[in-house]
């Protein structure tokens, strides 16, 4: 066994000694494309979403040099009929090249000699496996004489394939010229390889109007097609987990949930799900990865509308993207559209394949949003901070009058259609209402009393503010917004959280000209007594577990 040739199994073996999710129905869709002109393939999702997990499980699947039936034979793989056959047919056969750029990356001074020193150490490796094989200077031609030499072709993984266009951007025509040399050319392609399998944050890099490497299948994080179920953990897997470790799925699926894609409806983030599990706690897990450090430089890039696009998400609200211009690398941005675009590459956004929108998909990436865009240093946002800290201050203070002008200050700042129903003004609570993150958690449409709450803020544990209950109105009163909450008993829901609720109603007048809808605020406070305090009626977390 090599570092680069045949790395065996002891990868997804020590995977296998934790608690494993099974994600072994990934090699039956890789095994579809062996011998087949789709036989390249590439795998694009955010880092901590099990990129290595797969590819070490593939390593230990098709390489020839190990024996890994007690690794696989108790998973999906093996016990589905379907799939059965193709499972046995190619358990360790093939030669596996492994590469993963991010380990090569000391040894290459930076990625400046990455295709010298990997085509070097590759030939090593097959010369010591094969020692009668004539090594060549071009790498192609050495592993044609092996697929020669040996009457068996080789499968290759590549993990964490746009490292060297991530990273070092002024160097990336020499790489990917090299991902040329082994790709490009199917007629040497085909002799070479049964299959490929790359992965790495960004799709295949563009190289002017054309891709780089244009054979490769493409299944990305806007559209992962048929590997959806693998891009992260389904909610079934998610609930079988919560079940067996005794964890609040409520929880989970609060903080760690919310991507979704047309064939995979709910999809965790499976990382900090693990670390959930094992440390008995929901909280943000990103900040452990290096993406988060470089949020903060993405969201503050200067293009207009930014600062805005930010407060909308934070709230709660929807971005309509158009992902088709990326260039997929790290530095080459021409609009907002492209920040946007690398955003849901990296996780920090969730997207929409069929409405072209994006959004902050759970309470761990609000979380971090929040928590860098105070930093941000650009004027519009610092004063988007200070405005929305001043709207929850005078809600608490029920200073309705100052929450009516702030609200019609913000609503003044949509375009026109923006006043044309109550989704839309509670489109513009939740952008005015931005930075309640560091007190509050919000729910929409929260089951309470005989109907449903349209805005609830609910202080976190430990909090002294109280709870806020917002019901908004159009072409009514604000006072008909307070009896509607009173006549259906909204409060009831959430009388369990134990302290003081402020009743908040906002209506304004829809059929008034432009620029002379003068909006309306009520604010009441319900005093609630119960020592009970928690979230129970509003799907907390359970009570073992660490709520922040």
């Amino acid at each position: 066994m090599g570092t680069y040739l045949n790395p065996g199994n002891s990868g997804f073996a020590g995977i296998r000694n934790d608690i494993y999710i099974d994600k072994s129905g990934l090699i039956s869709l890789v095994n579809e494309t062996i011998e087949t002109p789709r036989r390249l393939t590439c795998v694009s999702r955010p880092r901590r979403f099990g990129k290595s997990f797969a590819a070490q499980m593939l390593c230990a699947y098709y390489d020839k040099c190990c024996d890994s039936a007690g690794l696989f034979d108790d998973l999906e793989i093996a016990e589905n009929k379907s799939l059965n056959e193709s499972y046995r047919k190619y358990l360790n056969q093939y030669d596996v090249i492994y590469l993963d750029l991010t380990y090569v990356k000391p040894f290459t001074d930076g990625y400046r000699n990455v295709a010298a020193y990997v085509s070097e150490k590759i030939t090593e490796e097959l010369k010591a496996a094969y020692p009668s094989l004539e090594v060549s200077n071009e790498l192609p031609t050495t592993m044609i004489r092996a697929t020669e030499l040996t009457g068996n072709k080789f499968i290759m993984i590549i993990d964490e394939w746009d490292a060297p266009v991530r990273e070092a951007p002024e160097l990336q025509r020499e790489y990917l010229e090299f991902l040329r040399m082994l790709f490009k050319s199917s007629g040497t392609t085909n002799r070479i390889f049964a299959a490929v399998y790359m992965t790495g944050i960004l799709s295949v890099k563009r190289d002017g109007s054309q891709s780089a490497i244009s054979d490769f299948m493409e299944f990305s994080v806007i559209s992962p097609g048929k590997f959806a179920d693998y891009v992260g953990f389904t909610e079934q897997e998610v609930r079988k987990l919560c079940i067996e470790n005794q964890c609040d799925f409520a929880g989970m699926k609060r903080w760690y949930d919310g991507y979704a894609f047309c064939s995979a409806a709910s999809v965790y983030n499976p990382n900090s799900v693990m670390k959930a599990v094992h440390n008995k706690s929901f909280r943000s897990y990103w900040t452990q990865t290096s993406t988060a450090e470089s949020l903060m430089g993405y969201i503050s890039l200067d293009f207009d509308g930014m600062s805005e696009i930010v407060a909308e998400l934070i709230g709660g609200g929807t971005v309509r993207v158009d992902v088709n211009g990326f260039s997929n690398d790290f530095v080459t941005f021409k609009n907002r559209d492209d920040v946007l675009t690398l955003l849901i590459h990296l996780g920090y956004l969730a997207y929409d394949e069929v409405t072209g929108q994006a959004r902050i998909p759970n309470e761990e990436i609000r979380q971090e949003f929040a928590r860098v865009v105070r930093d941000v240093r650009r004027d519009d946002t610092i004063r988007r901070i200070r405005e929305s800290d001043q709207l929850l201050y005078n809600t608490v203070e029920e200073n309705a009058e100052a929450v009516a002008a702030q609200i019609e200050k913000i609503h003044a700042e949509e375009a026109p259609l923006y006043y044309n129903n109550e989704q839309a003004l509670r489109s513009v609570i939740k952008r005015a209402y931005f930075s309640y993150g560091d007190e509050y958690v919000l729910f929409e449409e929260l089951p309470a009393g005989s109907g449903y709450a349209d805005l609830v803020y609910l202080p976190k544990k430990g909090s002294v503010l109280p709870a806020l209950v917002i019901e908004l109105k159009w072409n009514q009163s604000a006072e008909s917004a307070i009896e509607q909450i009173k006549k259906r008993n909204y409060p009831a829901g959430i009388r369990e959280f134990g302290g003081d609720i402020l009743l908040v109603a906002i209506s304004y007048d829809r059929k008034a000209p432009a620029g002379q809808r003068k909006h309306s605020c009520m604010i009441e406070k319900v005093a609630v007594q119960n020592e009970s305090k928690g979230l129970n009626g509003a799907g907390a977390d359970a009570a073992e577990w660490e709520r922040t």
